[in-house]
């Protein structure tokens, strides 16, 4: 009995097109051909002169007519291609070429087999929610994936804040930031701050002060319902708000900061098997011994 396939059209991925992005995401196509499936290439590819023989759509066109997304690259492709396409409903699955790849979750040594179990029906969505912030005087919410940074904008350089949860006032305090991280960004910036590591199921945001000017700041794991609220007291100069590293909002003495869980969600595909501390023990070195 023949399965019938989950994905009818297929779109290959990746925020910086290069030569060797593009030989995995030609064997990806193959793959994918072999099986019956039509793929396309995001044209952030047209740059790499080799793929002209592979059709190239625009991101809007992929999010009108395709039913998946492969990301080729590490976690900020990933990063980059959830937010432009999960947010729109289109699922996401990574093939990582970067260094740690703590969302991408196919190898280029099983990648064959592991694309064709997924396209024949053997994989398994992880639905997760993206933070969401917005200042009064920027009308349009922006999301992120794995975190919303406020910082000074300088180095070595603090600025000062309140905190609200839920309208209740938390603490007053001095710091060269604020870290609100969701589940899937505390393996991210949140961990080198020593922040706890959340799994992706359990729907909470995580609070953390960047170097508190304090002796007795810890993180705080809020519900992901929350409503927080940030108020800047003091800052020297131009505070920022940054998304997951990228785009920032530059920040005024008194501005409101408003952060939750966005209503919308993006699904990530895992191969069978997939194991949340299976990748962390192997990406994290958690069964290594100093000696």
């Amino acid at each position: 009995m023949v399965k019938k396939k989950s994905f009818n059209k297929v779109a290959l991925y990746s925020s910086f097109a290069n030569k060797d992005k593009y030989q995995v995401a030609d064997h990806c196509i193959e793959i994918l051909n072999n099986l019956g499936i039509k793929s396309v290439l995001s044209d952030n590819f047209i740059k790499v002169s080799t793929c002209k023989k592979n059709k190239l759509i625009s991101d809007s066109s992929i999010i009108k007519t395709c039913d998946l997304v492969i990301a080729v690259g590490g976690d900020g492709t990933m990063l980059s291609c959830s937010r432009k396409f999960g947010s729109k409903g289109l699922p996401i699955l990574g093939v990582n070429l970067g260094k740690l790849g703590f969302l991408s979750d196919l190898g280029l040594d099983d990648l064959t087999y592991n694309l064709k179990e997924i396209i024949n029906g053997n994989f398994f969505a992880d639905s997760r929610f993206f933070i969401e912030a917005s200042i009064d005087s920027v009308k349009k919410p922006q999301i992120a994936v794995n975190e919303v940074v406020l910082h000074s904008g300088a180095i070595a350089q603090m600025l000062e804040f309140e905190l609200y949860i839920d309208d209740k006032f938390v603490y007053q305090q001095k710091a060269d930031g604020l870290i609100v991280s969701s589940p899937t960004g505390t393996t991210a910036y949140s961990l080198s701050g020593g922040g706890p590591i959340v799994h992706p199921e359990v729907n909470t945001m995580v609070i953390m002060p960047i170097f508190p000017h304090s002796l007795s700041t810890s993180p705080l794991v809020v519900k992901s319902s929350s409503q927080i609220q940030i108020r800047i007291i003091e800052c020297k100069n131009k505070a920022k708000l940054s998304f997951d590293s990228h785009d920032s909002l530059i920040l005024n003495k008194h501005d409101i900061i408003k952060i939750n869980e966005s209503k919308n969600n993006y699904s990530l595909i895992h191969p069978e098997g997939h194991d949340f501390y299976s990748s962390c023990r192997n990406k994290l070195g958690w069964s290594t011994r100093i000696v």
